[in-house]
């Protein structure tokens, strides 16, 4: 018997669902598809400097059962609609999770939160609840972590972050390439611009690489170039990049670059230390920016639940607070609700 070469370390390797059978499981409404359109077009509007509205992408660390996030989805879209008028509100979405070690990947990966990774059922699930916050008319923001899973859900994504651990990776700068929605570049954990940069180039270009069909069989993928892709500053190892000098300082380097100088400003993350009582500061010095008339400055960034903080994974999940992130610690709806309606007040100023 020959000795064995391959999958020495693979334990099962088990096919999924093709992306075409999911979306017919779970098709696009016409109603959804003109939702999503739109608020693409209003956030390119945006980018470009064809609207001088401001965007807040807020919304939970990361989703990890669908009816709390259809509960803060409600609460946002009553919000939404108070603000429309000068701030794009679109909601974090967030079913993949890069972990710096070891921890829990996401809804997508891990849906029953206990290690069993059942890759399948966590796609439908993610689908079904886009669906459900579109359909409330609230546009979503996801991070695209394996570059696979856009294949599944992308249809239903008004705005994409590429992570600060992936920014520098030629995978994730192809596959946003040929992303259909705005996709945002944060920049690198030690908090360099340089990877950004090249990012940027690497995605407005066209692009050939490995992907996979509709069907699910693998394929080649050539794309045209996504022009409408940007910058997202989330400090770094250094402190925060969110001050006036360090946006200078950005908005020169994307300038001398020939890339596009719009900004997004993560107020969480290094940009506040890591410390969630932090983020309403931190955000309204952005926007102090944007008031005194820095136009590069198009948007921040909140990470935001129904309940402030975190907590760990429990076995018992029915012990565990409802609405309280188990990934990064939140800004509580209260204080979310404050600070977006005090920023439409002095954008209207």
């Amino acid at each position: 018997m020959p000795d064995q070469v391959s999958d020495l370390n693979v334990v099962f390797n088990v096919p999924l669902p093709a992306p075409a059978l999911l979306m017919h499981e779970n098709p696009r409404t016409d109603a959804q598809a003109r939702t999503v359109l739109e608020a693409r077009g209003r956030i390119e509007d945006i980018l470009h400097g064809r609207s001088d509205r401001f965007i807040v992408i807020v919304g939970p660390c990361s989703i990890h059962d669908p009816k709390q996030g259809i509960e803060y989805a409600v609460k946002l879209a009553a919000l939404r609609d108070e603000v429309k008028d000068k701030i794009e509100i679109v909601m974090r979405v967030y079913f993949e999770k890069p972990r710096t070690s070891v921890g829990w990947k996401g809804l997508i990966m891990d849906p029953d939160l206990d290690g069993t990774a059942n890759l399948s059922e966590g796609l439908r699930i993610a689908r079904k609840l886009l669906g459900e916050i579109v359909d409330l008319g609230i546009p979503t923001a996801t991070e695209f972590l394996d570059p696979i899973t856009p294949q599944y859900i992308a249809d239903l994504i008004c705005w994409a972050a590429i992570g600060a651990r992936t920014v520098e990776s030629q995978t994730h700068r192809q596959m946003a390439s040929g992303l259909s929605m705005p996709v945002g570049f944060k920049n690198t954990t030690f908090g360099g611009m340089t990877a950004v940069v090249n990012a940027l180039k690497a995605a407005m270009a066209p692009q050939t690489f490995f992907g996979i069909s509709p069907e699910g069989v693998a394929s080649m993928v050539s794309t045209r170039g996504n022009r409408n892709c940007h910058t997202v500053l989330r400090g770094g190892d250094h402190g925060p990049n969110y001050d006036a000098a360090s946006v200078a300082a950005a908005v020169e380097a994307l300038g001398k670059g020939g890339v596009s100088q719009a900004l997004i400003i993560d107020a969480s993350h290094a940009n506040c230390s890591k410390d969630y009582e932090k983020m309403p500061g931190v955000f309204e010095e952005v926007l102090a920016q944007r008031v005194a008339g820095n136009r590069f400055v198009v948007g921040a960034m909140l990470e935001s639940n129904l309940v402030e903080g975190s907590q760990s994974i429990l076995p018992d999940h029915s012990a565990m607070t409802w609405g309280q992130s188990v990934t990064d610690p939140c800004i509580s709806w209260e204080t979310t609700e404050r600070i977006i309606r005090e920023a439409a007040e002095r954008l209207s100023v």
